[in-house]
């Protein structure tokens, strides 16, 4: 996600405090999807973060969303407690919040029927969870949590981390839970970005964590990294030349398009030249909003 609020400082569990997505000032930062956005599309990237077009909630955001805020929520509760049971009774309360922060949601189903089947879909997935691992025996060391850092070259990253945790001697473990297909085997280095990007967020606000793992929750797989030092400062400067990139596109006002298999799932091609769209002028004050992006040099 793409959330901005000042900078803060990791705690003792190696990671920053908490912060939810929805709140605070909005400095420009790059995150891993925007990352990958870019690389795939510049035009898309620019509608997105430049012009701040979003896209609206759709079933399958919807109940990403809807997943992800039960099982932050899960760890509130006393560990003997975080059963399959009680997980699908937060189902209700937790989308309740979510309709009242976004009430676009409610819109998303023709009719009550369809809507208990989607909740019927998140509760069954939930349970899945728990074919993957068993949150009584975790304590996570943090949920949602926001890191900002700035990499050699005054760029500044920002990534919000599902969940961290920790062992007694002090190693992390990045989780990142997919409510989506798991990646074919040849999509699988593109799938392991993000947790190369959370790696490089957490090796320079606090210290490398020794694995990340993404859970696909739909099919009970797992994709583990353990990120290797020398890898991740390989991805840094992987990371500052696509900066370099993105900035010398702002500079010049000119993101190009970029067919892609994704094409057909983009909620901005209505203003794709590619596809006989229109595309809004570039609003200069949002290009310099997003060069700050650059804060300052570091060695």
């Amino acid at each position: 996600m793409d959330a901005t609020t000042d900078h803060v400082s990791p705690d003792a569990a190696g990671a920053a405090p908490p912060a939810h997505r929805g709140g605070g000032s909005w400095a420009p930062a790059l995150s891993a999807s925007r990352a990958k956005e870019f690389l795939r599309c510049p035009l898309q990237y620019r509608l997105h973060v430049v012009d701040g077009i979003r896209d609206p909630a759709t079933p399958a955001t919807a109940m990403g969303t809807l997943i992800h805020s039960v099982l932050e929520h899960l760890f509130d509760v006393p560990a003997p407690e975080r059963t399959p049971e009680r997980a699908e009774s937060m189902v209700d309360p937790a989308f309740e919040r979510q309709a009242r922060r976004d009430p676009t949601v409610l819109g998303l189903f023709e009719d009550d029927a369809r809507r208990d089947d989607w909740m019927g879909q998140v509760r069954q997935i939930l349970r899945q969870y728990f074919q993957v691992e068993d949150p009584r025996w975790l304590e996570p060391a943090g949920r949602e949590r926001r890191v900002d850092v700035v990499i050699a070259g005054g760029i500044r990253l920002r990534g919000f981390i599902d969940r961290i945790d920790r062992s007694p001697a002090g190693d992390l473990r990045v989780v990142d839970y997919k409510t989506g297909r798991a990646p074919q085997p040849r999509f699988v280095d593109e799938a392991l970005y993000q947790m190369r990007f959370y790696a490089l967020l957490l090796r320079d606000s606090a210290r490398l964590p020794a694995r990340t793992q993404l859970l696909y929750l739909r099919s009970g797989q797992v994709l583990t990294l353990d990120p290797d030092p020398a890898d991740i400062d390989r991805f840094a400067q992987e990371v500052a030349r696509l900066w370099e990139q993105i900035e010398a596109a702002a500079r010049g006002g000119r993101f190009e398009p970029r067919k892609n298999p994704l094409c057909n799932w983009c909620h901005v091609q209505s203003m794709c030249p590619l596809f006989g769209g229109t595309t809004p002028d570039l609003p200069e004050d949002r290009v310099e909003w997003l060069l700050g992006t650059r804060v300052e040099s570091v060695a």
